[in-house]
């Protein structure tokens, strides 16, 4: 695989508005880089399930891109809703990759099983919730991204 298409997505409220910058979302396109990912979309929403499903449903159906991955919206609060839309659109749940990336997580802070990120396949596409703070993303990445290329080529039909 030359190229791994990518799309980022960041649910927050604050970035949506500019009243925040989105640090975590242009970790996540520098850090995909290194397993030759190439950003093919990056967008920010405000924290609403409509609005998360209608981009990963774009970069699934219309993109086709290989690989989504979402930063934001996995916590505890009201509008934290991103794994619920996440759930709405994937066809098969990939439960161990966010298994990992908490497991991992959980060797630097306790808070890493308040996670509530899921993971799944649409098509032939991967999506991942990640969490929303820099650090987060920069440690759950790093638990799973050397994991993505071999998921891609499986997906493709090739073998494990």
């Amino acid at each position: 695989m030359s190229f791994i298409e990518i799309a980022v997505l960041t649910s927050s409220d604050r970035c949506s508005r500019g009243e925040a910058e989105d640090v975590s979302g242009k970790l996540i396109a520098e850090m995909v880089k290194t397993i030759g990912g190439r950003t093919a979309a990056y967008d920010i929403v405000p924290d609403e399930t409509a609005a998360i499903k209608e981009k990963l449903l774009h970069y699934c159906d219309t993109l086709k891109v290989n690989l989504v991955l979402t930063t934001g919206g996995t916590g505890f609060s009201g509008r934290d809703v991103t794994p619920e839309a996440t759930a709405q659109v994937i066809e098969k749940p990939i439960p161990g990759l966010p298994e990992l990336m908490r497991a991992e997580g959980l060797k630097k802070t306790k808070k890493a099983a308040l996670s509530r990120g899921i993971a799944g396949i649409r098509g032939k596409t991967i999506i991942i919730n990640l969490p929303g703070s820099p650090k987060a993303v920069k440690e759950s990445l790093e638990a799973v991204l050397d994991l993505i290329p071999h998921s891609l080529e499986m997906l493709k039909g090739g073998g494990h």
